[in-house]
Parts: structure tokens; sequence; C-alpha cells
């Protein structure tokens, strides 16, 4: 098995939730070429140790290794791709990404293809990418099926000759390294998160890995189950986790995938310290680009060496069964209200700028019976419309919380106060959208917070432009965004 020397505790991905755009792109949405220096600018000026790679819904750059060590020679003689700074890649989904899935056969079959490359570079075989990440996983064969793809027909075809009395495939190109890959799970929707535990023993069960890492969601759970129900299911899926490593002796390293509105998250530089409390058993984090390309690079840096510093804990104890009844019950509230919202959703969501070239995959909130099968935009452009009209989407369901839930919601949600406090700042109300349930739970939070002013007038005129059915609110969406220091 191939020893890793550390498992990397920053990742920084490819999420379109920044309003600036970084000084090195040729253009406001990224793509091609600035993602190769983006992944640069992240290791070496910023300090990340990980850049996920997606190759979902784009054009796919199977040469991203290649380009990174001959564009960027002497930052990677010093820092060792596969030792010291790792690119992860981001796969399709095939039994969810029909359209998809053939990306899926292509981006594996690079991965020994970048190892020849490396070999080149370090004259030695340490894969320079052994690591990949499946979103939307439903089943421990959706994880289990790549790892023997990989495998079996990747790497397996290297020993067969072409007819009897031939030569190999192996003697004919070369050999196919590395031998095996791991694969990292993305859990994305409540069903799924809850059992990630049972998926992952029953994939464990028949490998001798000696460690695994499984990533859980942070921005679709709440997208789809409110932010509340967001944060539960992360810590009843961390702490089941955790049982699960003890149980089977094998160490198991939670990548937590966080953004920069409370909403999906509220990881930012000045955060990094309460968000590490929230998840003590998170090894990784996710370092989207509001984090990256909306804050002073020094306090983004600052940001980045905090966390690579914390030592990992044990997660914080919860009552599962006290969770899961609020999630019934918040959740249910939350819904009804995105319901009623999703027109107004949709119609803002148009002035929301794109921010990569690339169509990412359908939000699960499309896929959901619960909801009545409204379509939604994703995660990002979603949590900016809602911003954008004054009605932070943290304040969604809270109203179907007695006294007695709130309490309990406050023991475990360690930062709910921060997190309200810090979305309400862009609380408009006279926002017009709000339900007269909501709108006195929103007046007797035992909550101060200071409405922006500038913010405020930005989402008036927002307001009485959709009300006027009036175009061109791109300018204003973007102005509210850049006092936020995020998109969505």
């Amino acid at each position: 098995m191939m020893t890793k020397v550390k498992i990397p505790k920053c990742m920084s991905t490819q999420h379109p939730d920044n309003v600036n755009s970084p000084f090195f792109a040729e253009n406001t949405e990224l793509g091609g070429e600035d993602e190769i220096q983006e992944a640069y600018y992240a290791f070496s000026h910023l300090g990340c140790d990980e850049q996920m790679w997606d190759c979902e819904g784009k054009e796919v750059d199977n040469f991203v290794v290649k380009k990174l060590l001959t564009k960027y020679e002497s930052f990677f003689r010093d820092k060792k791709l596969g030792k010291d700074v790792f690119v992860t890649l981001r796969v399709p989904n095939p039994t969810v990404e029909k359209a998809e899935a053939k990306i899926l056969l292509e981006t594996l079959e690079s991965i020994p293809r970048s190892f020849d490359a490396a070999r080149l570079f370090y004259q030695d075989d340490m894969p320079p990418i052994f690591e990949v990440i499946l979103p939307m996983t439903e089943s421990s064969n959706c994880i289990d099926r790549i790892y023997r793809y990989y495998c079996d027909f990747v790497v397996g075809k290297q020993n067969k000759p072409f007819k009897e009395g031939d030569i190999t495939i192996a003697e004919w190109i070369g050999e196919f390294k590395p031998e095996r890959i791991n694969v990292i799970p993305l859990f994305e929707d409540m069903e799924h998160m809850l059992d990630a535990h049972n998926m992952t023993r029953k994939y464990l069960h028949d490998k001798d890995l000696e460690y695994q890492r499984v990533f859980l969601a942070r921005s679709d759970p709440a997208m789809n189950y409110g932010l509340v129900s967001a944060v539960l299911l992360n810590k009843i899926a961390l702490q089941r986790l955790q049982r699960l490593s003890e149980e089977i002796g094998i160490e198991i390293y939670p990548i937590v995938g966080v953004g920069s509105a409370p909403f999906r998250g509220n990881l930012r530089p000045q955060t990094v310290e309460r968000v590490a409390k929230e998840y003590p058993s998170a090894h990784t984090f996710t370092i989207q680009s509001a984090f990256k390309y909306d804050n002073p690079p020094d306090e983004v840096r600052e940001g980045i060496r905090k966390l690579q510093k914390r030592k990992t804990c044990l997660p914080l104890e919860v009552d599962e069964e006290r969770c899961l009844e609020i999630i019934r019950k918040y959740s249910q509230e939350y819904q009804k209200q995105i319901e009623a919202l999703a027109p107004v959703i949709n119609e803002v969501a148009k002035y929301v700028p794109s921010r990569r070239k690339r169509k990412l995959h359908i939000g699960l909130f499309g896929y959901s019976r619960s909801v009545g099968g409204i379509t939604l935009p994703r995660a990002i452009t979603f949590t900016a419309a809602l911003y954008s009209i004054g009605l932070p989407p943290e304040i969604l369901g809270l109203n179907a919380l007695d006294k007695s839930d709130s309490q309990f919601v406050e023991e475990v949600y360690v930062n709910l106060e921060h997190d309200l406090r810090d979305s309400l700042k862009y609380f408009n109300p006279d926002t017009g959208f709000l339900t007269k349930n909501l709108k006195a739970k929103v007046r007797d939070f035992p909550i101060d917070f200071e409405v922006n002013g500038e913010h405020k007038e930005i989402t008036d005129y927002i307001l009485s432009s959709l009300r006027e059915n009036k175009g061109g609110l791109e300018e204003y969406v973007l102005r509210a965004a850049n006092l936020r220091k995020f998109l969505g």
C-alpha cells in the first residue's frame, strides 16, 4: 500500500462563490489555464496543501500535472507533488450524471499518464495523483466500482497480450502506475450523510487500507434542509464516522466542505478558529474562492496557517435522536418557505454572475419529492439570490423551533449566535418576503444585530426593481456581494 506522508488540511477548491476575480485571471470567469495558475497560487502563495481539481461539467484538462511541473518547475522541485502538496480529482458520478459518465473513464486513464510525467520530473516512483472524490455518493458500490475499475481495467489491462504469443500492453507502452487509488466518497444529502458510516464500513471491509478520507457536504444540505439541519447532520455523521474508525481500527479523516456565507459554513480568514471549534474532528476544510479572493492576502495566509497548525480532536457528542427530531420538524417548515420563495429566487438568480466556465451538476433540491419537485439554482447562486433581496437564508425555518428546541440547538450548534448575527447584518426588514411567524421570530431574537445600511439600500433598490419588473440588476447584486465579501 502506498504510504502517504501527510493528509492535507486545507483543500483549495474551485467553488465559484467569489465576488472579485484573482489578479491572474484572464476574465471574470475562471477556466482552463487560469485554474492551473490558481492551483500553483493556492500552494505557493496561500499555503494550501491540496487542490481539488474538478472534472465535472467542463472541458477536462487531463494534463494538469504535466502543466504544473513544466510551468512552475522550481516550486515543484522544492514542494513535491504527491508528498508535500496534492492534486485530488473530483470525478463525475456515473450513477447520477449520465451525460458526464464517460468523463470518469478519461479521468481515471489520465492518472498513470500523470505518474509518468512526475517520474520523469522527480526520477522516482511516487504518484502525483492517487485520490479521487466521488460526489453524490449513494452506496458503497458506487465507491467500490471506481476503485475496481481503476485497479482492474486501467491498470489491469497492462498484463494482457494482444493475442496469444504476442507482447503485453505493458511491454508495448510501459507499465501503469500507481497500482491502485483511494476513492473519497462525498455525501451530500440527508439520507446518505446519515448512512455514511455504514457505506464506508462496507466499502472498507475487503480492502487493506491504512486510512480513509470521507467528505461531508455543508452547502447542499443547508440549501435542501436549512442551516440548522445542515450543521446537525454534519455533527451526527462525524460522530458516527468516529465510532466506525474506533470499531474497525482504520483512521478516518473527515473533510467538511465549507464556504464563506454563514449559510454555507461561515469559513472566512477571520473565523477559522470558530469553525474549527464547531467541527473539531474534521481533518480537512475546503478553502473556497471567496475565502481566497475576497479577503486581503495576508489575512488569507494567516487563516490557512491557523488551520494547518490546528490539531484534530474528537467530535462533540450529540444526542442523535433529539437532533433528528429537530431536523424533521425544522426542515419541513424551511422547505415550505423555500417553495413559496422559489419564483423570486429563480428570478434574481438570473442576475447572479458566473465565476467559472462550467455547468455544475443539478442541485439535489430538483430531485426532492418532499419539496414538490421544484427546481432551484445551485447553492451559491441560491444563497446570493436570497441575500440580494435582503433575506438571509439562515433565518428561514427558525420559527419551527420552540423554546426547548432552540435551547438544545444552541448547545449543539456552538456558533449559532455568531452565524445568525453575521447573516442578520444583511437582513432587510422591509424585504416583503417574510411570513408573519418568521417576522415575529426575527423580531424577538435574543440577538443584537446591526443592519448594514449600505447593503439595505442596495437591496431596497433590487426589491423595488423586481416589483416594477425592471431588469439590469447584475451591478447591484455584485455591489451587495462586495460588501459581504462573498457572492453566495
